[in-house]
């Protein structure tokens, strides 16, 4: 078979088995958020965010510098994305890379690899905007009966954690459609190593939730703020942030 059959066939095959493992993680973080890293890292955070409101005075320093270095992280990928993208199209004029491609071919691929780094950009732009509004936030006095205030901060900082989960899983996502140029069989190859790989990032062994769950079982009650906040924080239920 010619190369240009090849990509009709494999190419939508190796797209369709990383969405088939993100419909499953995304269901698995909405229904056991516990068994993923996404799922239990908001609660972490959740967990965080009372610890931080409950002596602001004390910890404000702590949680502005922590999530100072979360910004600089996302300003990384973020200026990494857009180099990438920008270089694509100096890269992609080499007709020796694109020699077996017909031009529409080569135009998709192209798209492609720009889009996905300009996703990663904009997700890793939105992380540093919902970074900078939390560590207003964090150093707010959360008093007993401001419930509201702390999932509001807590939602905050996830939305920025999310955006960055985001845009960090484009650039997995990115390898797969580099690979492209050399042909649809190591596009394919890779599409099938990437959910095995992702699969043990994402999930978490029973005794890493054992000790989480008995380390914050341990500390509940300890602080005042957290007598009026649910023991159980469910990274994606009531999201309603503006």
């Amino acid at each position: 078979m010619q190369i240009q059959e090849l990509d009709f066939i494999l190419v939508p095959l190796g797209v369709l088995i990383p969405g088939i493992y993100h419909v499953w993680l995304l269901y698995t973080i909405i229904r056991y958020p516990s068994r993923t890293v996404i799922g239990l890292n908001a609660q972490s955070r959740y967990q965080w965010v009372l610890s931080l409101m409950n002596d602001p005075l004390k910890n404000g320093i702590l949680g502005i510098q922590t999530i100072r270095n979360n910004m600089m992280a996302s300003t990384l990928l973020a200026t990494t994305a857009i180099t990438l993208s920008s270089l694509i199209g100096v890269f992609a004029s080499n007709d020796s890379i694109f020699e077996n491609n017909t031009p529409i071919t080569d135009s998709i691929k192209r798209l492609s690899m720009s889009l996905c780094f300009l996703f990663a950009f904009l997700c890793n732009m939105q992380s540093i905007r919902y970074y900078a509004q939390a560590s207003f936030l964090i150093s707010t006095p959360a008093l007993k009966g401001k419930k509201d205030l702390i999932e509001y901060v807590a939602k905050t900082l996830d939305r920025g954690s999310y955006a960055w989960s985001l845009g960090l899983r484009a650039f997995y996502v990115s390898i797969p459609l580099i690979l492209w140029i050399y042909g649809p069989i190591p596009m394919f190859a890779c599409c099938c190593l990437t959910p095995f790989t992702l699969y043990f990032l994402d999930t978490t062994a029973k005794i890493t939730r054992e000790l989480h769950s008995n380390s914050f079982k341990k500390d509940r009650g300890t602080h005042d703020v957290e007598s009026v906040v649910e023991p159980d924080y469910h990274p994606l239920a009531g999201d309603n942030l503006a």
